[in-house]
């Protein structure tokens, strides 16, 4: 498996927990404004460069 898709994988499905928890911490107000701020920024960069990364890296057979 290309390395580069699975890296884009691995980035992907890091930001859609981050996302994630970001919406959850959201609607329980369990934590902090700053802190589910930066989790969901943190989590959208993380998943628009991994789908960025499978998306743009072509298959070698």
């Amino acid at each position: 498996m290309n390395v580069k898709r699975t890296f884009g994988t691995i980035l992907t499905i890091l930001g859609i927990v981050g996302l994630i928890y970001a919406g959850w911490g959201f609607v329980n107000h369990s934590v902090g404004n700053r802190e589910l701020i930066v989790v969901g920024v943190i989590g959208l960069i993380f998943f628009t460069s991994g789908i960025g990364l499978v998306k743009n890296t072509k298959d070698v057979a």
